[in-house]
């Protein structure tokens, strides 16, 4: 197997929790608490889960845009964990991030070619005098014709703009690209041309992604592998294809009975609807995260914090195998 291009290792970030006249910290947010992942050359690896969960956390950490509290992030081999900004100038040229809102991560006073053009020159990607013609080349790339740009962010509709936003990304030729729910703020039919260029520039330009989103429709077919994450941890992680045909963690297939699945055979499935709410994740529980809302905890799984333990490449992080039939035996 390859080496990872990206690793994580017993990744935590914590946020404090300060109260008081005097703003002393009294606690800690527990966004992610100890997430081990790697991701390899030309792979896509979805991450989903609820909000809050630490998804959007993680990709953030990985560019440095967040502190970590403890753990190690490697890149290409390199060991990025305390790299300063200046240190991560030249590794930003090899990793880039396409953010939520299409909008507000364009500067509205400067046109697409004012942009490209900054980014062009600032990391000196190619000679002034072929910067005109990249622009044109980037334009190209990502779909949309050269001449749109002169136009401002505001004379583009949504799709438009993430387009402007991945060429952003793709300016300085990366090799890594996080996704961080790229298509959720899109109309349904707009996100699926967005997926199929995703897709198709991972194929021509060999492009490997962290592919972070809510809708499971959109993992399912951007992603190799999925792990999924609940309250700051990794629950499971298996192929795509393992994911959906044999969830074994029961938060993935509480998950999976939300997916509308389009095989009419399926219209009568039972719906798993968890009760109950997230625990605070300054104030996690003891042992496993999940046994608040699962109806099969049993004693272990409220004093010991479950392993991610690897079955033919498939991991779980659940003391007991739950099968999805089993859930048609709960009340709910």
């Amino acid at each position: 197997m390859a080496q990872p291009l990206v690793e994580l290792k017993d990744l935590k970030i914590h946020y404090p929790v300060r109260e008081g006249v005097f703003f002393r910290v009294k606690n800690h947010v527990r966004a992610v608490d100890g997430v081990s992942l790697s991701i390899y050359p030309n792979e896509t690896l979805g991450l989903v889960g609820e909000s809050g969960c630490g998804k959007s956390t993680i990709g953030r950490a990985i560019m440095r845009l967040e502190e970590i509290a403890c753990g190690q992030i490697y890149f290409e081999g390199q060991d990025i964990s305390r790299c300063s900004r200046g240190q991560m100038r030249p590794l930003w040229k090899k990793m880039q991030m396409v953010f939520q809102d299409p909008y507000s991560s364009l500067n509205p006073r400067k046109t697409v070619e004012g942009a490209l053009a900054e980014i062009l020159r600032f990391h000196h990607v190619v000679p002034g005098r072929e910067v005109p013609g990249e622009i044109d080349r980037i334009m190209n790339l990502i779909g949309l014709p050269a001449d749109l740009k002169r136009r401002f962010p505001h004379e583009f509709s949504g799709g438009q703009r993430q387009r402007i936003n991945l060429a952003k990304a793709l300016s300085v030729r990366p090799g890594f690209l996080i996704c961080d729910e790229a298509v959720s703020a899109l109309d349904v039919s707009i996100q699926a041309q967005i997926l199929a260029l995703f897709k198709e520039l991972r194929s021509r330009l060999k492009l490997t992604y962290l592919f972070i989103a809510h809708g499971l429709g959109a993992v399912k077919y951007m992603s190799d592998r999925i792990a999924v994450m609940y309250l700051g941890k990794i629950v499971e992680l298996a192929p795509a294809g393992r994911i959906f045909a044999d969830p074994r963690h029961p938060y993935t297939q509480a998950l999976l009975s939300a997916y509308p699945d389009p095989n009419p055979r399926s219209r009568g499935r039972k719906k798993i609807v968890l009760s109950g709410q997230v625990p605070n994740p300054a104030d996690p529980p003891p042992g496993c995260r999940f046994h608040t809302r699962c109806p099969f905890a049993q004693a272990l799984c409220f004093t010991q914090m479950p392993e991610l333990k690897d079955e033919e490449g498939h991991l779980c992080a659940c003391h007991f195998r739950v099968h999805p039939s089993d859930w048609h035996q709960v009340k709910q």
